[in-house]
């Protein structure tokens, strides 16, 4: 049976931990990673009645959008719901695991996952980060230039939005002297020597590093391997908070509400005044965010749609644009679907199970 560390590798091979925002706690929380699987809980929050259910139906797994601890746990006594919850798990083997923002930062996240359900086309990263891609440059002999362009690609390197094995090569004059203490691939010990080279340039991911440099250093013919590394302030568009798409054909904002309610599965939505103006261009948030209100206006959005929206912040709309809260549980709850259909894909030799306990701690008299 496939080892916790083999799926939390594959959970994070979509979603890498160096994604997730500095506040956050996404990971493996609370269990032994060398434990083989039996079953996985998928939910969206890890709760107490979530690991009963978990324990109910033989999984040791339960994997979680929220974190269910987010902040340090100074005593662990079951004083609060957090720690009955790490309590309970502890107690009956039961691994947590969450991914939270640094599943919402990636294409194909959170975020996608709404616009799907919205039918949204053309989607794209609402608000990019930068500071997440690194150069590559290095030096390799004519003649090995593929090999090790190769070696890089498969290491993750070379990324450039929807294109794959991207780079930059240019002809030039490698020169150097082995010492005595060398054991040179190309050359003689003590005799200088002028080879042939490709400098190669390419963009990697920041957090894939050190695998790009372990592949570059197999691959590569020479001892000693010559490359330079610099950061970017680049935007990486796979990389980045919110999504942004679009309707395929315009309607009006009464029909658009009822359109959302019932693709996302409603009982309310908090919502600004309708604007006399059709909606087409949708913006989406799952969970908290108002902080992206200025990158939906920047991106000409109709509408954003998104939760936890508090009183003064409506007035930020402004006229400019339709905000609609759904609420925080109700614009996440499809995470639960985006990750079991991943994990089944994946993985055959155990059930994934989609949690049926509504962790939602909200309730609406209507």
């Amino acid at each position: 049976m496939p080892s916790i560390r083999q799926l939390t590798a594959y959970i994070e091979s979509f979603a890498p931990l160096a994604y997730q925002e500095s506040y956050d706690n996404a990971g493996l929380i609370v269990g032994d990673p060398n434990a083989e699987i039996t079953g996985v809980l998928v939910t969206l929050d890890a709760t107490e009645d979530v690991i009963n259910e978990a324990i109910a139906k033989g999984c040791n797994v339960v994997v979680a959008h929220h974190p269910i601890v987010f902040k340090g746990l100074k005593k662990i006594n079951g004083k609060t719901y957090v720690e009955r919850a790490v309590i309970k798990a502890i107690k009956h083997d039961v691994a947590l695991y969450a991914a939270h923002t640094n599943l919402d930062n990636v294409t194909g996240g959170v975020n996608f996952m709404i616009a799907q359900k919205l039918g949204l086309e053309n989607v794209q990263i609402l608000a990019p980060k930068s500071q997440v891609l690194t150069k590559l440059v290095t030096f390799a002999p004519l003649n090995d230039t593929q090999k090790v362009l190769d070696a890089l690609y498969e290491a993750g390197a070379g990324q450039i939005g929807k294109y794959a094995n991207c780079s930059f090569r240019v002809d030039g004059t490698g020169t150097y002297q082995p010492t005595e203490s060398a054991n040179p691939a190309i050359g003689e010990v003590g005799e200088y020597h002028e080879e042939a080279e490709n400098r190669i340039e390419v963009i990697i991911p920041a957090h894939q590093q050190g695998q790009v440099l372990k592949a570059l250093r197999k691959a590569h013919p020479y001892e000693e391997v010559a490359y330079y590394l610099t950061p970017l302030d680049n935007q990486n568009q796979e990389v980045g908070s919110g999504a942004l798409g679009e309707l395929t054909s315009p309607v009006d904002g009464p029909a658009w509400l009822t359109y959302l309610k019932e693709r996302m599965n409603l009982r309310f939505i908090r919502h600004t005044a309708l604007l006399d103006r059709p909606i087409q261009r949708v913006a989406v948030c799952g969970g908290a965010g108002s902080f992206l209100l200025s990158d939906v206006q920047r991106a000409g959005a109709d509408v954003f749609v998104t939760a936890d929206y508090k009183y003064h912040e409506f007035f930020d709309a402004d006229g400019r644009i339709l905000i609609c809260d759904i609420g925080h549980y109700e614009s996440e709850v499809c995470t639960k679907e985006l990750i079991s259909q991943r994990l089944a894909k994946k993985f055959t030799t155990f059930a994934v199970i989609l949690s049926e306990t509504d962790t939602n701690p909200v309730r609406y008299f209507i």
